[in-house]
């Protein structure tokens, strides 16, 4: 801030608003402030830009809005926002605000003097969101999405007049960009445990305005060992996949992993603590996590069973191609959300594949090529698929899972987080002993699909520790030919 004030050239119509002086008065690290600004805001914040030798951006020229982008090692405010003020004055700009809790500014030329109007610092204290107007919600009904959030995020009960502006918004939530839906839903998948935010979403009918894909789940029947409908599961997963990612944070939450089957789960998975942080943590695209894609895709994991449901033979529901049917469904989504190509692919991904585990579970052995075959599919969100099929597992049953069931998921677990996480990179990856045109050559094939599908099958035989060499790699590709020629020959490999 006292760099800040030294460029200012009129520090008097500049004052700190909003959920940086919130969080000052709770002790919190501020790492983003927003101004708002008497006068021309984005000419101000390209001034301080060049001042302080930092990028600008221009955020929203119709509401005079630009951004500064400070380096964030040396400097740890990462940005700073400036915008027009809302109105004639600085009171009327925050009259015009969210929630009194947000409604709360300093004047930089007296910034020990809280400005506060609306009463916010008591609300803040009394533990109440409060809106700052009767209409605050109606005018911008992603509010409503925001005071959940807020409410989960600082721990507040909404007051009663609030919560009845923030129901009457589910209507109007379709109303709201794309782009802002999107922006508030990950903001509440970025909490730490997410899932008490996403029931009272669904409680108050906002989760069904965002992710419509969800209502049909609402009482679908589900077979044993299924104890919940599928709405109801998908909530439970998240749930359980916030309890998983608790126990294997860098900061393990001791409390949760006293449970004894997370105490288990930590005790077997818990060396990959810090390689899972960092896969969750890293930043797939607009500086959103991996870790909200996950939450993302655990509500997304099971909207294809509506379309899927069928009878099996012996008279049970099943829904066979849910996972594809989802994946295609989700990715819909996400294109509507406005994801980027990187995270639509992502997701897609993690939902298409999510059955695999259990499927090698009831394989009860695993191979390595069948350890090679999953992440060939699955690539980097196969440790995604990982820690949901973890939550997954524990979402179907209201009690404990049975001890053997849940250690033989762990095991499967065990051994594929260790095969990518702590394992040779090149029994995932293996370097190519052999070319195309080399089997071309010695075969005497033609070029075409085949010799791609025989490059792969060598690929599969090197991370199963069947082939070493070239020579190894061309006598198995001649019997993968053989074989195709006459199946009665057998099958060549495990």
């Amino acid at each position: 801030m006292d760099r800040l004030l030294r460029v200012l050239p009129d520090p008097e119509r500049v004052w700190a608003v909003g959920g940086a002086v919130r969080d000052d008065l709770l002790g919190r690290e501020i790492l983003d402030l927003d101004f708002a600004v008497q006068g021309d805001a984005r000419r101000l914040s390209r001034a301080v830009a060049d001042k302080l030798s930092a990028n600008f951006y221009e955020l929203d020229r119709e509401r005079d809005a630009g951004r500064v982008v400070l380096d964030p090692v040396d400097h740890p405010p990462r940005t700073l926002d400036f915008a027009a003020l809302r109105g004639e004055s600085i009171q009327a700009d925050l009259a015009s605000r969210d929630f009194t809790i947000n409604a709360m500014a300093r004047n930089l030329a007296a910034p020990e003097v809280l400005l506060d109007p609306l009463g916010g610092a008591r609300d803040l204290r009394d533990g109440i969101l409060r809106a700052c107007s009767p209409t605050a919600v109606s005018d911008d009904p992603v509010r409503a999405l925001r005071a959940v959030r807020l409410a989960f995020g600082f721990h507040l009960r909404i007051e009663p007049e609030t919560l009845r502006q923030v129901q009457a918004a589910s209507s109007r939530l379709p109303t709201v960009t794309a782009e802002r839906q999107r922006d508030e839903l990950m903001r509440v998948l970025d909490e730490p445990r997410p899932a008490g935010a996403i029931r009272v979403l669904d409680h108050l009918g906002l989760l069904a305005g965002l992710l419509p894909e969800l209502e049909p789940l609402r009482g679908l029947k589900q077979p044993p060992p299924h104890a919940f409908s599928a709405l109801e599961h998908t909530l439970a997963v998240t749930d359980h996949l916030g309890d998983v990612l608790a126990v294997l944070s860098e900061t393990a939450d001791s409390e949760a992993a006293a449970d004894i089957v997370l105490g288990e789960l930590s005790l077997r998975l818990g060396r990959f603590r810090v390689a899972l942080s960092e896969h969750l943590n890293r930043r797939l695209s607009h500086g959103r996590r991996d870790r909200q894609l996950l939450f993302l895709a655990a509500l997304l994991h099971d909207i294809g069973k509506p379309s899927t449901t069928g009878i099996g033979p012996s008279g049970g529901i099943r829904f066979l191609g849910h996972e594809d049917a989802g994946a295609e469904m989700a990715q819909a989504r996400g294109r509507a959300l406005r994801l980027s190509t990187d995270e639509l692919a992502h997701i897609r991904r993690i939902i298409s594949h999510h059955l695999r585990p259990e499927n090698l579970q009831a394989a009860r052995e695993i191979t390595d090529r069948a350890v090679y075959r999953f992440f060939r599919d699955a690539g980097e969100a196969g440790i995604d698929v990982i820690v949901l099929s973890l939550a997954d597992f524990l979402a179907k049953s209201a009690s404990p899972p049975a001890e053997a069931e849940w250690s033989a998921r762990l095991e499967v677990a065990r051994r594929l987080l260790e095969a990518r996480l702590a394992g040779s990179p090149e029994r995932l990856d293996p370097p190519r002993l052999v070319r195309g045109e080399r089997l071309i050559d010695v075969l005497g094939m033609k070029p075409g699909p085949e010799v791609g599908r025989l490059l792969e099958a060598i690929r599969e035989a090197q991370a199963a520790g069947e082939v070493v060499d070239e020579a190894s790699a061309i006598e198995l590709a001649r019997q993968v030919l053989a074989k195709r020629a006459d199946p009665r020959r057998g099958t060549v490999g495990p």
